[in-house]
């Protein structure tokens, strides 16, 4: 470890640096600012007969206190903002454009459980939301208010909360380091007092037993944070009492809990990314054992939803998209008595199921888009509920009540905010209840938006959603911004985002591309951009590319993309492979690391995802892997620029793997492009948890952009 002396001296030297700087609104001399440069450390790793040398394996500490990679982190931090302080008025004029046209104070539309109506709101200069409720023609009481319970904290989050079933107490799961290890508290809504029932190390799982006093609960392994024991907790008595109601062993499978819209079951969930357990608790009776609904099978996945008498079960048993079937709640235990309701269909992934006394409704995904459809159960008729965009995201919004015909959803698209609507399953009619407001002179209008596909090179056709501003679309040079995540099955959303406004006014089309490795276009989708088959994902996107910047989408020279998390991974890869196809690269909380991270058990989330990315101890798995993975595949030559973000807290993406790549990367390139990197010390991998501080990030992001396109 390096002296506390040399630490201070460093820092002096940056301060000096800073000041110096900052008295000049020119773009500085990238050649007389002097990168952070970490120590190299070899350190050899050998599995099935290759052997891999790490030379910054040293950054990873996991008590987040070394001296010597705290002080790497702030040198990098320093550095960036000695390279980017020529753009801070730009940085304050983007932050005031993006935060501007957010409404100062802002609610939800109120959702009925009960006897009483429930929302959020912020309010005027709050960070944070409110949480509150009233009956019906009563004023509004608070049942949370986060801006007082966040003093004292740099982060705060409310991961869950729930109201037990006589309305009187509140059970809420917080998080004050955005490690996304919970601290449950419970609150008595009569006395507006908590309780001193106070249990750590928790997941968000939150499930009520019918006599409101029980509580069921999820705790995380301290070493992995793997959601792996589920607890018993009776109010007023110790937590060290809590009684130990399964507990699983197999590290590939997360544990949750919650009861059922009917109220009838506490459901005990045990999910791996490829099959599914599920167990059974009456809430009535909730000193009574579990009960399995069906034991796992490998390859099957399946979700349950409850009304009285009967379960649905949305599967995939001998229906690779899913299909829906039911059982009568008595003959549970084997696949011997299900029936179907919704036959499985090739061409039409089902997502999710909610159920009402007379009608059924799933959320869906045909040819890459959402759609909801609503079965009446008693007419057999079938609605499908229609959406004007071209590109657009729907889905479910809260529906607590099992009796009414009004279904809320949530429609939202590239030129459309976010809008909550009620519609009339007697009926057919959507009426549209809440329209998230832009402040400012935004007008949709000005706006367009389009779906094309492009086939890329072994035949697959991509879809893609595009957006731009038609009065600036003609222009000769047209910047162009690509964002793409292709993993875990999960499709990214063409959504409405009214900080994405700052690019499209200055001239930027902006693309979502839906790789492979997402479920856009069905669950064959996922699996051909998973395990052996990933290698699709990163093709994919590099031919979409070619392909938009060849239909005249963008100027070659002025291409952006950008990926967070396992869409970090991606950006890893394309900086590797395809360079000269991007003028910058944006990587959010980047999952680069992947042969090293793989290998270790201990850190968060690894063994859950063998299915996912493979199992490096198996030597076929480990030899593919280490041919794409980012970090490992560094090479001399030249890169494009890069704006990298990490938060030291993060339990997804440990910090250290988005700083060893830089480190790495520094001493590997062949250029003088710009690599920065911004650490956020206090947070994790969701970034800031203020309604304001988190576009601080996006300000320094599109500066970063902007400022390369200026040069």
């Amino acid at each position: 470890m390096i002296a506390r002396s040399s630490v201070i001296l460093n820092l002096l030297l940056i301060i000096c640096g800073l000041i110096l700087t900052a008295c000049s609104d020119k773009t500085p001399d990238l050649a007389v600012i002097t990168p952070p440069v970490a120590r190299i450390v070899p350190q050899t790793f050998s599995i099935h007969g290759h052997e891999r040398v790490d030379d910054y394996f040293w950054i990873r500490d996991d008590t987040r206190q070394d001296p010597e990679v705290l002080d790497l982190l702030q040198r990098e931090n320093a550095y960036t903002q000695q390279v980017m302080s020529h753009t801070e008025t730009l940085q304050d004029e983007l932050f005031a454009e993006i935060t501007n046209r957010l409404t100062s104070s802002n609610s939800t539309v109120p959702v009925k459980q009960g006897d009483y109506y429930y929302h959020r709101e912020f309010r005027k200069g709050g960070e944070y939301p409110l949480y509150l409720r009233r009956k019906e023609h009563q004023p509004a009481t608070i049942l949370l208010d986060l801006n007082e319970l966040a003093k004292g904290h740099d982060y705060y989050n409310v991961g869950n909360w729930v109201v037990s079933p006589d309305s009187q107490k509140l059970a809420y799961a917080e998080d004050i380091l955005s490690r996304r290890v919970y601290t449950l508290r419970f609150k008595d809504l009569q006395s507006e007092t908590l309780l001193p029932d106070v249990i750590y190390n928790a997941d968000t799982s939150i499930a009520w037993a019918n006599d409101n006093k029980t509580v069921f609960y999820v705790l995380k392994d301290p070493t992995t944070l793997r959601p792996y024991r589920l607890m018993k907790h009776t109010l007023g008595t110790t937590v060290e009492s809590d009684q130990l109601i399964y507990e699983e062993q197999d590290a590939r499978f997360y544990v949750s809990a919650y009861t059922t819209r009917s109220k009838k079951y506490v459901v005990i969930s045990m999910q791996s990314t490829d099959s599914s357990e599920i167990r059974l608790i009456d809430a009535d009776q909730p000193e009574a054992a579990p009960v399995i609904f069906l034991a796992r099978e490998n390859n099957h996945e399946y979700r349950l939803r409850h009304i009285p008498g009967e379960f649905y079960i949305l599967t995939n048993w001998q229906a690779k998209n899913f299909r829906l079937m039911q059982v009568d709640e008595h003959l549970i235990g084997s696949k011997t008595h299900w029936q179907t309701t919704v036959a499985h269909q090739p061409e039409v992934l089902i997502q999710d199921v909610e159920l009402f006394n007379d009608h059924l409704v799933l959320t869906e995904r045909y040819d890459g888009l959402p759609r909801i459809r609503v079965f009446d159960q008693k007419s057999d008729a079938v609605e499908l509920i229609q959406f004007p965009d071209p590109a657009y995201t729907a889905r479910l919004h809260s529906n607590p009540e099992i009796n009414s015909n009004q279904l809320r959803y949530v429609y939202s698209s590239l030129t459309t905010p976010r809008s909550v609507y009620e519609y009339n399953m007697a009926t057919g009619v959507s009426t549209r209840l809440k329209q998230d407001k832009v402040v400012g002179e935004f007008d949709a209008a000005n706006y367009r938006s389009e779906r094309l596909k492009v086939t890329v090179r072994d035949g697959a056709e991509v879809p893609v959603s595009l957006v731009y501003r038609k009065d600036l679309k003609n222009k000769a040079r047209q910047p162009l911004y690509l964002y793409g995540y292709g993993s875990y099955g999960s499709a990214i959303e063409p959504r409405f985002s009214s900080t994405r406004l700052s690019l499209l006014d200055r001239g930027f089309v902006f693309a979502m591309v839906h790789v492979r490795g997402g479920d856009e276009m069905g669950r064959r989708w996922y699996e051909d951009g998973k395990l052996q088959n990933k290698r699709n994902t990163f093709w994919d996107f590099i031919d979409v590319t070619e392909a938009l910047v060849a239909k005249g989408y963008g100027d070659q020279q002025q291409v952006f993309a950008m990926g967070g998390s396992a869409g970090g991974l991606l950006m890893g890869v394309i900086a590797n492979e395809a360079p000269e196809k991007y003028l910058g690269i944006i990587a959010h909380v980047p999952f680069v690391d992947l042969v090293t991270t793989m290998l270790d058990a201990s850190i968060p989330l690894t063994t859950g995802e063998y299915t996912e990315w493979g199992n490096p101890e198996v030597a076929a798995d480990y030899r593919y892997m280490l041919s794409y993975s980012p970090y490992d595949q560094i090479k001399p030559q030249h890169y494009p620029h890069m704006f990298v973000t990490t938060g030291l807290y993060d339990s997804q993406v440990q910090y250290f793997e988005p700083v060893k790549w830089v480190s790495k990367l520094r001493r590997y390139k062949l250029d003088d492009h710009r690599l920065l990197m911004h650490i956020d010390m206090t947070t994790g991998h969701g970034g800031a948890s203020g309604r304001y501080a988190r576009y601080k990030k996006s300000a320094l992001e599109f500066a970063f952009i902007l400022d390369l396109l200026a040069d």
